[in-house]
């Protein structure tokens, strides 16, 4: 099997050959950090998160670059509605994402540069593009002319004559070009400020990732992920001035994109009034099922997030914590540990569940194939438990084999839906049930199993003896 990755810069699906054999460098475009981290950053990060897991997966080793954009004008419009200083809103902001990732399980990546402490950086980039003749100072401001670069719309796949015709020309706009886009801008009164070669300002978005990735990742790396919201402008304008300062062509080998999330078949936005930061559905819903529930769609495919679709992602996490559950319970009855056995050794079935899960991650990072194989799988284990059938090896390979796919995708099953644990008071009914039973005085063990659950268990008859579940 060999691992296939589409490529929005060429349109295609390409066989994934790095750089540097055994290595990958990748950058993500990370949060402006103005508000609370929403259900459409979610998606990103978890979608990078589990390629960057396969592909450690797989053999390589991933350097991970993720920026934050901390100074902005939504951070600075944010500021003055608050009146509070712009930094303190971006690093609340900053420590509130850290929050809800660690919850939903996404590894940290390897630097989180941010673009207020790279500004020199930035104004070396832009020192040099204009060194170049493919951008200019205009007044305090300094603009990219797109006309100076060859490729521009080569992402995104959009001509330039067709933008123009379409842009929107701001009155006393000075620019050589409406689609020129700012590198540098002039400082306003009450803003964040650096002094530069042009004046006191502050950078433009777009030069900041191209100033970072190349500072941690080199002139030239494997993939670049976002949005597909961030295609076009950002990241057809890294592009185009960064291959346009360094020549090397491409600067990035591969460009991927997640989908969008809508909520309830609507676009997620403030104005709707269906805009949900992760904090607000953590208190419905555990983060890995809201992981999960982002892992059943294709990373490029859009999402939509409703309460159908969500109570779906429930019930299948529960499924697959319930039947890890169930394993343990059959081991706990067992006096004997069951011996390490990897799954490859026991039989051809098996292996073939693991393959599946495999092809599908191999093709695009299909995830929600690979999800599929999981449940495949479990089902298939679960006719073995069914029928009594399971020797102790095969149990604990049937449940190493689930927590290990479920691992390659960061789905946590140590926290199931449905709590086990149990009191003396409740144990000695589930005694008395299963003496009742045994003398066939099966009216007192129904009224047994009432009691239980009016204090708030079930009992579950499995072949390896009764089990007693929280409700």
């Amino acid at each position: 099997m060999v691992l296939k990755i589409h490529n929005d810069l060429t349109r295609i699906t390409e066989e994934f050959t790095p750089l540097f054999p055994g290595k990958v460098g990748m950058y993500v475009c990370g949060i402006t950090p103005y508000d609370e981290t929403h259900l459409g950053h979610g998606r990103a990060y978890v979608v990078f998160d589990t390629i960057r897991r396969y592909l450690e997966y797989s053999g390589y080793e991933v350097k991970h670059i993720q920026n934050f954009t901390d100074v902005d004008d939504k951070i600075i419009a944010r500021s003055r509605e608050l009146g509070v200083g712009s930094k303190d809103i971006a690093e609340k902001n900053i420590s509130s994402y850290f929050e809800v990732m660690e919850k939903l399980n996404v590894k940290k990546a390897e630097v989180y540069p941010k673009a207020t402490e790279h500004i020199q950086e930035m104004i070396d980039w832009i020192k040099g593009l204009i060194g170049k003749g493919i951008a200019y100072q205009l007044e305090g401001d300094v603009y990219f002319e797109i006309r100076k670069f060859e490729g521009y719309g080569k992402l995104s796949g959009r001509n330039i004559d067709d933008l123009l015709s379409g842009a929107r020309v701001e009155v006393n706009d000075k620019k050589r070009s409406p689609l020129d886009f700012a590198l540098w801008k002039t400082a306003k009164e009450g803003e964040p400020s650096w002094d530069s070669p042009w004046g006191k300002g502050r950078p433009g978005w777009h030069i900041e990732c191209s100033a970072m990735s190349t500072k941690y990742l080199g002139e030239q790396f494997d993939i670049h992920g976002g949005g597909l919201d961030l295609e076009f402008p950002h990241h057809e304008n890294e592009i185009a001035q960064t291959e346009g300062l360094t020549g090397k062509i491409p600067w990035v080998k591969y460009w991927l994109h997640n989908g969008f999330v809508n909520i309830d078949k609507q676009k997620m936005s403030k104005s709707l009034g269906n805009f949900f930061t992760l904090k607000d559905i953590f208190t419905k819903y555990d983060p890995m099922v809201i992981r999960l529930f982002l892992l059943m769609t294709h990373y490029r495919s859009p999402i939509n997030y409703s309460d159908v679709e969500i109570e779906g992602a429930k019930e299948a996490y529960s499924r697959i914590t319930q039947f890890i559950e169930n394993i343990d319970f059959i081991l706990s009855k067992t006096t004997e540990s069951a011996p390490e056995v990897e799954i490859d050794d026991i039989n051809e079935d098996l292996i073939s569940f693991k393959d599946k899960f495999k092809a599908s991650m191999d093709e695009d990072f299909n995830s929600a194939g690979a999800v599929a194989a999981i449940f495949e799988m479990i089902k298939y284990f679960r006719k073995t438990l069914a029928e009594g059938e399971a020797e102790k090896e095969c149990l604990g390979v049937m449940r190493q084999a689930v927590v290990e796919m479920c691992g390659i995708l960061g789905l946590e099953l140590g926290a199931g839906s449905r709590e086990t644990g149990t009191s003396d008071d409740v144990e000695k009914l589930l005694i008395e049930r299963e003496n009742a039973r045994k003398n066939k005085d099966y009216k007192k063990a129904d009224e047994i199993r009432k009691m239980t659950a009016e204090m708030g268990y079930s009992i579950e008859d499995t072949p390896y003896g009764a089990k007693l579940v929280k409700l």
